[in-house]
């Protein structure tokens, strides 16, 4: 807010003549006769202040050029340029207080320039007109007649350059049928938390500890999609993307995780995949993500039990009966590896247990419990996938996979310890989950340094285990450099502690890439590349939809290129695994709107389009309208 805060404490300062806009009320029922653009910025007289302090600004500058020496462009220039640093300040900082915000999406190069230039000459005429008295001309003087300067046009014809770019990505960049679109999970954006037959699950419960969440956030709104749906679902296609992937919330079907079916929930799920359909939006649908019912923690410890997996498969069955006609395109889980770690290594996600070493929990062990944890996730996963093809898949051609979060780990030198540390990191990252889904078996890397603490599949589990996918989703964000620390083995033994490698986000001072508006994510496109290709090379090239990607920018903010430069960044890297020969059939933004993001509550915006907490109102950004450019079929 520092930047916005200087500019209008400047803007007060001035002391306005008889001849201008008297005041912020007239100039705002001015300025909303115009037609609308991006400029038109009217609430609470913030447009009257920008507008007055560009004008007056050419005034100044046009008064210290009466001796002619400068050029009689340069004034009015200068001032243009300082508009539209303003403008953007304005639309970066200020969303919530918008009346109006809409960027017109654009289809061609010639369209693109049109729109340009009738946007650059009305700001100049409202700049122009709010000035005491002086118009856009030679020397200040007062002549009525307004003459555009030359570098005004030059200047528009280089933005022209830069809204359309020669090489960016586009539809048209990737295979024909490849599939664009947005992500989002249940808890993190439906609401009706404890509303419409919907039973409480850990994170319910996770989130009342004192102190957890940033202002106290719960999912008991979040976004309101329950309601909202079409709203969601009507952005979408406006946007031209062409699928949704969202997650069923296991405990609105089964509000005790067995037993008594929520019709509530099962007629939400089916009118949002209704709505889709007549959209146009292919569903792709998770089964679960993170939200596991309550009512299993508390009577078997959930995860923990082997229980879960038939309560599993039986919730799993029963959405392939009941949606399975419309939803072809299945996950069964989102990041197991997360709810492993995070959950019970370092009790940093629900249900919060861990070994008191390695953080504030009341219950659990690092040592052991994230590996059973694992094992069952793995079980659940294969014995859904069974469920499915050996009762639906063939009636329903469908398919079904799992989504896994994937950081790359770049060795930090060419040491042979610290490739051997980046490789121990992506084995018990990835190679966790993935190795026994396609080889039957934990990677040997695990496997070696976990030794009895590490479950075995029995060998009818492993005929279940291997080869349980169509299809696998990558969650990918970031890159990491990795090193030997060349430490011994920790007293308290834990799932992270078994790396036995080290983080680290530079090198020689050089940041491995521009850090995202968070802790942890930084804008690195090449990793993407190399985890796409190490999953092709070592893995079979299976099927893979690249399921979540994105970035954190401002908490408040509209105008976010940031976000921008990292999509079209990795959508580039992207693009050259499929060139490379991998075998990417979609791409999934992360995420449709800013929601509950777990831990960071809502301080944290993955959206391209903005959130109004209060009034759960949606603001496309201009990323979405980015995507809405380079998605167009026109292209």
């Amino acid at each position: 807010m520092g930047a916005t805060s200087l500019f209008w404490d400047r803007v007060l300062k001035y002391k306005f003549s008889k001849t201008t806009i008297a005041n912020s009320e007239d100039y705002c029922e001015h300025i909303n006769k115009l037609p609308k653009t991006p400029f038109s910025i009217c609430n609470e007289g913030y447009g009257a202040k920008y507008a007055i302090s560009v004008g007056r600004r050419n005034h100044e500058l046009s008064l210290q050029n009466n001796d002619g020496k400068e050029p009689f462009w340069l004034a009015p220039t200068k001032a243009f340029i300082r508009g539209l640093k303003f403008v953007f300040s304005f639309l970066a900082e200020q969303p919530s207080q918008l009346k109006y915000i809409e960027w017109p999406g654009f289809q061609n190069t010639l369209k693109t320039a049109a729109l340009t230039l009738v946007l650059v000459a009305m700001l100049i005429v409202v700049l122009s007109s709010v000035d005491s008295g002086y118009v856009l001309n030679p020397k200040g003087k007062d002549s009525g007649k307004m003459r555009i300067p030359l570098l005004v046009l030059v200047t528009v014809l280089v933005s022209i350059g830069v809204v359309v770019r020669a090489d960016e990505v586009r539809r048209s960049s990737f295979p024909k049928g490849f599939i664009f679109g947005t992500a989002t999970s249940a808890y993190q954006v439906e609401g009706m938390a404890h509303k419409a037959g919907r039973g409480p699950s850990i994170w319910d419960q996770f989130i009342t500890t004192p102190g957890l969440e940033p202002n106290n956030a719960t999912g008991e709104v979040s976004v309101d999609q329950y309601h909202r749906y079409k709203e969601d679902v009507d952005l979408m296609a406006n946007l031209n993307f062409d699928a949704y992937r969202f997650s069923i919330s296991w405990s609105r079907i089964f509000p005790k995780g067995t037993g008594k079916v929520n019709a509530k929930g099962v007629a939400y799920y089916n009118r949002l995949i209704d709505y889709m359909l007549k959209k146009g939006i292919t569903p792709y649908a998770n089964l679960n993500h993170y939200d596991l019912p309550l009512a299993l923690e508390e009577k078997y410890l959930g995860w923990l039990n082997h229980q879960v997996v038939e309560d599993f498969a039986n919730y799993a069955e029963f959405c392939f009966k009941t949606f399975g006609d419309r939803v072809k395109n299945w996950m069964t889980f989102n990041e197991p590896r997360v709810v492993a770690a995070l959950g019970y290594d370092n009790g940093f996600f629900a249900p919060g247990r861990c070994s008191k070493a390695y953080g504030n929990c009341t219950a659990g062990n690092s040592a052991t419990e994230p590996y059973i944890v694992a094992h069952n996730l793995i079980l659940s996963h294969a014995a859904a996938v069974q469920r499915y093809r050996q009762k639906y898949q063939v009636k329903q051609k469908g398919r079904i996979g799992i989504l896994l979060d994937f950081v790359w780990y770049e060795p930090l030198t060419r040491s042979k310890a610290d490739n051997l540390a980046a490789q121990r990191a992506r084995d018990f990252h990835v190679g966790w989950f993935l190795h026994p889904i396609v080889y039957g078996e934990y990677p040997k890397t695990m496997q070696n340094i976990v030794k009895d603490r590490l479950p075995k599949f029995t060998a009818q589990e492993v005929k279940m285990v291997k080869g349980s996918f169509d299809l696998i989703g990558i969650n990918q964000y970031t890159t990491y450099y990795m090193y030997d620390p060349h430490q011994k083995p920790p007293k308290d033994l834990g799932y992270q502690m078994d790396w036995n490698a080290g983080f680290a986000y530079e090198r020689k001072g050089v940041p491995i890439g521009p850090r995202a508006y968070s802790y942890w994510l930084y804008n690195v496109p090449w990793g993407l590349h190399k985890a796409i290709m190490y999953i092709k090379e070592r893995y079979g090239n299976p099927t893979v939809i690249l399921a979540e990607n994105g970035n954190i920018t401002l908490a408040k903010g509209l105008h976010d290129t940031t976000r921008i430069n990292y999509y079209r960044g990795y959508l580039r890297a992207l693009k050259q695994s499929v060139d490379d020969g991998a075998n990417v059939i979609g791409y999934f933004a992360w995420s449709l709107l800013d929601n509950f993001e777990w831990r960071l509550g809502y301080t944290s915006r993955f959206g391209i389009v903005y959130v109004d907490f209060k009034t759960l109102k949606r603001y496309p950004k201009m990323s979405a309208y980015w995507f809405k450019k380079i998605l167009s079929r026109n292209n």
